[in-house]
């Protein structure tokens, strides 16, 4: 218990100490928290007019639009600055939840808050792939990129406990207008945390048509065994949960006689399961293989939901969505951690555009897949389908799922750096990579000189972490931080070091060779110019 107990504080630091990764976290509980809580209280509403098939209904009519929209979404994560484009996703969202409220609340036509609810339901489909091609961008350490995807998860996970929890308290007492009400407040305040978050620029490949950037994700999951691979079981594993929202409705109200509410408390179980998974998420932190952890959440949920469709209390099945919660989370942060670790860079955000496309696709499918379950074979067979689905994806995938790990080597976090420099931001993806792989993390203390005034100059460097000040003859011209690079000058011009850069607080910076730096800039006459441009300003 000790050792997960340090675990999480190891990885909750790793996250703190980057003031817009926690920032972007934080939006993120909220945006997660606010998805969950707004489609049970519609699932609630839509019931409460005409049954399961009602509500499978619904929810087709709400995922239509976010399955067709999830591609031109994702496009806009590489070819606008992602930072931008995750702000005003949630500043609709936030718009689109208030309408809805207001629908309900003033008891408008139900085809209104319908569609209110089904633009707020398409607007979510940009927050995940613009967050997966924003996030390298803000870690300085692929340390720190693992541990974002772990909190992530722990966000998502926590989520499910609490807003579920919190709509069923509502529900309860109250109706569905007012979770829609509180859910898009807390939206807008995420929408107002990551508004100042500048972020990488955009892709300096985006300047192609939208049709073949959006062709060109698709083509990727079509063309590379891996993302192939991972987004189909991904997506199959939103038909698992579609199916169980639904699911959520029937056994309270219809099984268990727990009313309206219970939906929200079956839910947040489900959630409570999520957040104890966060000592086991937080062993993946470092670790190379992810494959075990996968298949291992599958046996776990499949168990848990064939023992669901035996038992009939209320404590028993709460007990049992606490497991298949549990193993839900793990599966969930090992899939994507493992497709951000295998996607080609240059079309991350895309590639999770079309996980994005086949999660909205799911959940309607499996909400309209549940209730034809229940009216063939009964609310037992609709558990048990659930239950196995998943694992006899990955049965049917076969070998190839355990040769993921293995390609499993792209530098996501040097990318996203390098990305932020001047001088390499109108460097082709490819051309990033090559660099990327080409560098070599260097760590330095308060005080210690990185390169002296008058020495000779064999790197280049870029810093990931701390600050460094620059001086010339004793005097300091300048402070150096995230996002800057120095060296440059003695690596053109054959010279000596013009200036000596030290370290003011501890620092993290990668280094790259004078060999491989003056190849890809005289190859590419767009980095020389900047080159040339940055050296003027700085003698």
């Amino acid at each position: 218990m000790k050792i997960h107990l340090r675990l999480i504080r190891r990885v909750v630091a790793v996250v703190a100490r980057n003031p817009d990764i926690r920032r972007v976290q934080i939006a993120f509980s909220a945006f997660n928290g606010a998805e969950w809580a707004v489609w049970i209280a519609m699932l609630v509403y839509a019931y409460g007019r005409g049954g399961a098939t009602a509500a499978g209904l619904v929810a087709l009519f709400q995922m239509i639009p976010a399955t067709l929209f999830a591609p031109f979404a994702a496009v806009l994560g590489d070819r606008y600055r992602p930072a931008r484009v995750l702000t005003l996703g949630y500043f609709i969202q936030a718009t689109a939840m208030g309408a809805t409220a207001a629908a309900l609340l003033l008891d408008g036509p139900p085809a209104l808050a319908y569609t209110c609810a089904a633009v707020a339901a398409t607007a979510t489909t940009m927050t995940r792939p613009t967050m997966a091609a924003l996030t390298p961008g803000l870690c300085r350490t692929p340390e720190e990129l693992t541990a974002s995807n772990v909190v992530a998860g722990w966000s998502e996970s926590t989520s499910i406990l609490v807003a579920p929890a919190l709509a069923g308290l509502i529900l309860a007492v109250s109706s569905p207008g007012w979770v829609f009400l509180v859910m898009g407040t807390a939206v807008l305040g995420g929408a107002l945390l990551v508004m100042s978050i500048p972020g990488p620029a955009a892709n300096p490949a985006s300047g192609t048509s939208v049709r073949k950037e959006l062709v060109e994700g698709f083509s990727v999951v079509a063309s590379e065994p891996s993302a192939r691979t991972l987004v189909g079981l991904l997506g199959a594993e939103q038909i698992a949960l579609g199916m169980l929202d639904v699911l959520y409705v029937v056994l309270a109200v219809s099984v268990l006689g727990m009313g309206n509410g219970g939906a929200g408390y079956l839910n947040a179980a489900f959630g409570f399961g999520g957040a104890l998974a966060i000592a086991i998420t937080a062993t993946l932190v470092g670790r190379a293989r992810l494959i075990p952890a996968i298949v291992g959440a599958l046996a776990v949920w499949a168990t848990a939901f064939i023992l669901l469709a035996i038992v009939s209390t209320i404590v028993a099945a709460m007990l049992l969505l606490v497991v298949a919660g549990a193993s839900h989370s793990l599966f969930d942060v090992s899939g994507r951690t493992l497709l951000q670790r295998t996607a080609p860079p240059e079309v991350l955000a895309r590639v999770f555009g079309v996980l994005e496309c086949l999660m909205s696709a799911g959940i309607a499918t499996g909400a309209l897949l549940a209730p034809l379950l229940v009216h063939l074979g009964g609310t037992t067979a609709a558990i048990v389908g659930t239950g196995i689905l998943l694992p006899v994806m990955a049965l049917l995938i076969g070998r190839r799922l355990f040769a993921l790990d293995a390609s499993a080597t792209v530098p996501i976090v040097e990318i996203g750096l390098l990305r932020s420099l001047r001088l390499f931001s109108a460097l082709s993806p490819p051309s990033l990579e090559g660099i990327a792989r080409s560098l070599q993390p260097l760590e330095a203390t308060a005080g210690t000189p990185i390169v002296t005034q008058g020495e000779d100059g064999e790197h280049y460097y870029a810093i990931a972490e701390g600050e460094l000040e620059v001086v010339i003859d004793g005097k300091r011209v300048t402070v150096l931080t995230r996002g800057n690079g120095f060296g440059e000058i003695a690596l053109l011009h054959d010279c000596t070091r013009t200036a000596t850069v030290a370290a003011l607080t501890d620092v993290k910076l990668y280094s790259l060779a004078k060999e491989p730096f003056l190849q890809v800039l005289t190859g590419h006459p767009a980095a020389m110019d900047s080159a040339t441009a940055i050296v003027a300003e700085r003698r």
